[in-house]
């Protein structure tokens, strides 16, 4: 019966990483015996299993380190690559295998370049006041999540009591002025229009 080889557990977990990060991910594996690439998993480096590792630093004494990285070069076509290298070690804590994470994170590069020019400050000029002069909606929107923020709240884990402390506080702002302000206020805070009326109608009582 023919010895299993050692390195096959780690050529499993090099198929499985590269099948999640597929197509951008490259695994390889360099078995330091011999010093040659014993696999590939996802080639996008055009290496072949075989070739020359010239990893023969691994080998040497006084190499603790587990993980070498991330760290950046380029591919073979001029796209940027970050890697991570992993040391992998027998029974008795030698050095057996390098496994090398290569991610082509040239898309990832391009679509942060994109978005940063989408979302641009610089495009975006001050609200017209012709245009938000009146516009209720959005004073309520500013008022509302400065409101929230102070609080470190959010509309999801509002409770009732919270609601009831906004409805007021928004009154105090004047934001139920707009016409359609009270149904507004109760589509955001998810709770019935009749609710923000028996609130405001409280408030009055008080007064």
């Amino acid at each position: 019966m023919t010895a299993a080889d050692p390195l096959d557990n780690y050529k499993a977990i090099a198929d499985a990483i590269a099948a999640l990060f597929f197509p951008h991910a490259e695994v390889v594996i360099h078995d330091l015996r011999n010093q040659r690439v014993a696999y590939l998993a996802n080639n996008i480096s055009k290496r072949e299993i075989g070739d020359d590792s010239a990893l023969e630093d691994m080998l040497e004494g006084g190499h603790d380190e587990r993980n070498i990285g991330p760290y950046e070069k380029l591919n073979w076509d001029g796209q940027k690559i970050r890697s991570i290298s992993t040391v992998l070690r027998d029974a008795k804590g030698e050095p057996l295998a390098v496994l090398c994470i290569n991610l082509n994170i040239t898309l990832f590069e391009t679509a942060k370049a994109a978005l940063d020019l989408f979302l641009s400050p610089s495009k975006v000029i001050p609200q017209p006041d012709a245009l938000f002069r009146d516009d209720w909606q959005e004073r309520i929107n500013t008022f509302l999540h400065g409101w929230l923020q102070q609080r470190q709240l959010s509309l999801s884990t509002l409770s009732r009591d919270h609601k009831r402390e906004l409805v007021l506080a928004l009154h105090a702002e004047g934001a139920f002025k707009g016409k359609s302000a009270a149904n507004y206020v109760a589509n955001v805070l998810n709770m019935g229009r009749a609710t923000v009326y028996k609130h405001l109608k409280e408030l009055k009582e008080e007064v």
